[in-house]
């Protein structure tokens, strides 16, 4: 008698990668939301750490996973706490994930390092000027954006930064590809 039991596990070995994936997404994007509730008050606006995971999520994750879980997460994230710039996070935070992943896993796919570092910062100005730009619409004044620029530049380093101590320095990438591979 043929034993069935294994046979989908084993003919369809892709169907559990995808599901590592999704779960890493869904993780990364349940962190995003989380952590655009709140930010650390600064002088004259607050500082939000969703940025840390965003990036790190984009250089961990391939890009459409990377959408997905910085994209999607600060959307939700600001349709649950703070609507009016909902639709700025999904396409400036979606398009800095992309670009950080494609960096990573396609044009330096042999030097992820470097390709994490080049992508992070890309992504940085895109947050930036996405966001500024966001805000001269969403709020109708450039004096607004302009007011918020250094804030916005200062998210944008501390994610940027978080995110590659994160996944190289303390070995998460490593602990990623681990499980990943299993």
């Amino acid at each position: 008698m043929e034993n069935t039991t294994n046979n989908f596990t084993n003919s369809h070995p892709r169907s559990n990668d995808s599901l590592k994936n999704m779960t890493f997404t869904a993780m990364f994007m349940a962190l995003t939301i989380v952590l655009s509730s709140f930010g650390i008050p600064v002088p004259g606006g607050h500082l939000y750490l969703c940025d840390i995971v965003i990036c790190t999520a984009a250089i961990l994750l391939s890009p459409g996973y990377a959408f997905v879980a910085a994209g999607v997460g600060s959307f939700l994230g600001d349709m649950l706490f703070y609507p009016a710039p909902m639709f700025v996070s999904l396409v400036t935070h979606g398009i800095q994930a992309i670009v950080i992943s494609l960096f990573v896993h396609h044009i330096f796919k042999h030097k992820q390092k470097l390709g994490a570092v080049i992508g992070v910062s890309i992504g940085a100005v895109i947050m930036v000027v996405g966001y500024t730009l966001g805000k001269i619409y969403v709020y109708s004044t450039f004096e607004y954006a302009m007011l918020k620029l250094p804030f916005e530049i200062a998210q944008a380093v501390l994610g940027a930064l978080g995110g590659i101590i994160i996944v190289y320095g303390l070995g998460l990438k490593s602990i990623y590809t681990r499980w990943i591979n299993k």
